[in-house]
Parts: structure tokens; C-alpha cells; sequence
């Protein structure tokens, strides 16, 4: 297989893939948006390149949210090392949803970090799901108590 067929199926897997994949350079600028990021989020190809993460990251997270990437383009690792978790998001009709996310440092050849890659997936309903047995659970126990 030559390098450009490979590349146009490196690139087509990435677009077409059934979850979100965001990549962002060293700075936080999104450089990749596919289709279920704009499934997801709502925001277009178009809208959202060229945008800061600060377009799907709720402002009370943000402090946190650039404390952790900035150490990470630092370290070249993430706090979590690939493991997923829930967290909130911003749509871009300016309302919010839970995603289930897992991040990577993305690397050259020479292990400089140069950005990072996400990989997002809706888990609202299920974190309302989880939330109501909670509630469930917590009136159970109320009432044996």
C-alpha cells in the first residue's frame, strides 16, 4: 500500500470514527475536529479549527482544565495516563453535556510534546441514569433506617 493510500485511510478512519476526536497543538488551538465532535458538541469543522479547547470547556473548569494540559505539554504525560473520565462539556448552543473523555500527549520524534488528542463520547444519559439510583438507593436506605 502506498504512503498516500495509507494517509487517505489514516485520515478517512479519523473522520468517520463513531466518537469524537478532537487534537489540539501545545497551545490549546484545535488543529483536528471530526464528525462526532460536531455531532457531539454542535460546532462545525469550520467554527470550531482554529478556536481554543475554551470552546467546549465550561469556564468554572478552565483553571484546572489549563493547569493540567500545561503540565502535561511539560511532562509529556497526563495525569490520568489514558484512562477515561466524565466530565462536562459546552455545546455550542451554549448548554452543557457529560462526556466521557480520555486524552493523550502527542509526541514527535524527537518525544516533544506538540499537542494533544482526545477522544470523547456523550455519557449523559448514563450519569443520570447513575445519578437516579443514587437517589433510589439514598430513599432505601432512608426508609430502613
Amino acid at each position: 500500500m502506498s504512503d498516500s493510500n495509507q494517509a487517505d485511510i489514516d485520515r478517512l478512519c479519523l473522520e468517520q470514527m463513531a466518537d469524537a476526536l478532537i487534537y489540539a497543538d501545545n497551545q490549546g488551538v484545535i488543529i483536528r475536529w471530526n464528525a462526532a465532535a460536531t455531532v457531539l458538541f454542535g460546532h462545525s469543522s469550520a467554527q470550531a479549527l482554529g478556536q481554543s479547547l475554551d470552546l467546549i470547556i465550561p469556564e468554572s473548569l478552565r483553571a484546572t482544565h489549563w493547569s493540567a494540559f500545561d503540565r502535561a505539554m511539560e511532562t509529556g504525560v497526563t495525569r490520568l495516563n489514558g484512562r477515561a473520565t466524565v466530565t462536562r462539556a459546552l455545546t455550542a448552543d451554549g448548554g452543557a453535556v457529560y462526556v466521557e473523555m480520555s486524552f493523550a500527549v502527542v509526541t514527535d520524534g524527537n518525544g516533544k510534546a506538540i499537542g494533544s488528542v482526545a477522544i470523547a463520547r456523550d455519557a449523559t444519559k448514563r450519569r443520570q441514569e447513575e445519578k437516579e439510583l443514587r437517589e433510589r438507593l439514598a430513599a432505601l436506605e432512608r426508609g430502613a433506617a
